[in-house]
């Protein structure tokens, strides 16, 4: 067996180089020595590692996909997502200028380019704000310019904090890191409150809940594994913990949001019979036609013209 895997072609071989390194590929493929638990591990963390920048190129497309789908981005929290973009950010710059290995924090990128996507859909899909004296809403044309302002301030504000990330100094990008622990907590928070007041989870990608859950369990082993920076560990674990929260939240109010749709539907339906069955049973009225104003009471005079 050694000697096939000894004569394997030459870019299967660098592929493995460039991933594992010469002498954890030269002993785990090449020489079949799968006791070198070092390398084992290394050699595991990398595959994750790799696993998890491809998944995150799509991780949260499916969100993307239910919220244009349904013209809709009921149930998906702005604060939640404009905070997670956030420290997603922070992150990736704190992991590029620290010229960390891209298998332990490439999918951030992916993921970074996705969350604004999505924080730009929930702006265009929210519903047009109740006017508070009235209590009707906005027109078309006020609401279509709040929005309007609302993606130019996004925009502005997403460009202005990339600038930021690039050129700030280590010691200063290194307390953000650190800033990315209550971010994290932050970010979830408003989802999860939102989830339990609506006891439904709207438009929440399940597929995106789910990925993100096994992501940071994957993270976590790869950054004890190549990274070693207390920092970014903490930050994985304490996602893993919220992303964990809203998959039980995902698994508690599975369907609830379209039983309660249901359940609306149902009862207008229930009100228009119940007002055509009034408008049957109530017997018609005729009535007269009321008299004349200006038409004089009792006997008409005529006046003889001579």
């Amino acid at each position: 067996m050694s000697v096939i895997t000894k004569n394997l072609p030459w870019f299967v071989k660098d592929l493995g180089v460039s991933i594992v390194g010469e002498k954890c590929y030269t002993t785990l493929v090449e020489d079949l020595r799968l006791s070198d638990v070092p390398c084992l591990k290394y050699a595991l963390s990398k595959g994750l590692g790799v696993g998890i920048v491809l998944g995150g190129g799509v991780m949260k497309v499916p969100q993307i996909l239910l919220i244009l789908n349904a013209s809709s981005a009921r149930g998906l929290s702005l604060p939640s997502y404009i905070l997670e973009t956030l420290s997603y950010g922070i992150t990736l710059a704190y992991s590029v200028r620290n010229a960390f290995p891209f298998s332990t924090y490439g999918e951030n990128a992916f993921l970074l380019l996705q969350n604004i996507a999505i924080t730009f859909l929930i702006i265009l899909y929210s519903p047009s704000r109740r006017s508070s004296r009235t209590g009707t809403r906005d027109g078309r044309g006020g609401g279509d310019a709040r929005k309007g302002q609302q993606v130019l301030g996004t925009t502005v504000a997403t460009i202005a904090t990339a600038f930021v990330l690039q050129h700030v100094d280590m010691e200063k990008l290194a307390l953000l890191q650190v800033a990315t622990l209550p971010l994290s907590l932050f970010s979830k928070l408003p989802q999860i409150q939102q989830n339990y007041r609506s006891k439904s989870t709207g438009q929440l990608s399940a597929f995106a809940v789910i990925s993100q859950i096994l992501g940071c369990l994957a993270r976590v082993f790869t950054t004890t594994q190549e990274v070693g920076d207390p920092l970014v560990l903490a930050g994985f674990v304490l996602a893993l913990f919220l992303n964990v929260v809203l998959g039980i939240q995902l698994y508690l109010y599975w369907g609830q949001g379209v039983m309660e749709k249901q359940r609306v539907d149902v009862g207008k339906e229930s009100e228009k019979v119940g007002a055509y069955e009034g408008l049957q049973a109530s017997p018609a009225r005729v009535g007269t036609p009321p008299a004349r104003s200006g038409t004089p009471s009792g006997r008409k005079w005529s006046r003889k013209v001579d």
